[in-house]
């Protein structure tokens, strides 16, 4: 089990108007906020450690992605992975991978995937079979 993760920003008050829109569909609300960054967590989270910070490099150098980094959001459903991805669009994210079956991962994955301002890929995914959905 993780603690927490960690993306890098270059424009704190950027990251959190993008992140407030994206996040929202998964239930996620931002915490804290500061010129070092911000953090985010479930509604009603009640832990010691936010699970989500975007934060500026404490190096100070620019942020970057990194090459085989994904941070995946857990979605309750497949019309949150569509949300999301909406979202993540209308605040000026970078289609990844538009809403679908990844049967190469299992049967029952649906996900979305998105670049962000800084260019660090997310994404939303649903492990729950169709119905219900």
């Amino acid at each position: 089990m993780y603690s927490h993760l960690t993306i890098g920003t270059s424009h704190v008050p950027r990251a959190a108007r993008f992140y407030d829109q994206v996040l929202k569909p998964l239930g996620m609300v931002r915490r804290k906020t500061s010129k070092a960054g911000i953090c985010y967590a479930p509604e009603g989270f009640d832990g010691v450690n936010e699970p989500f910070w975007v934060v500026r490099p404490i190096d100070n150098a620019a942020a970057s992605p990194g090459n085989g980094v994904t941070v995946a959001f857990d979605a309750k459903s497949r019309a949150v992975v569509d949300a999301f991805h909406a979202a993540a669009l209308a605040a000026g994210g970078v289609d990844a991978g538009a809403p679908g079956l990844r049967t190469h991962y299992h049967p029952d994955y649906y996900g979305a995937y998105v670049r962000d301002l800084d260019g660090n890929k997310i994404c939303a995914v649903c492990h729950q079979p169709t119905a219900g959905n």
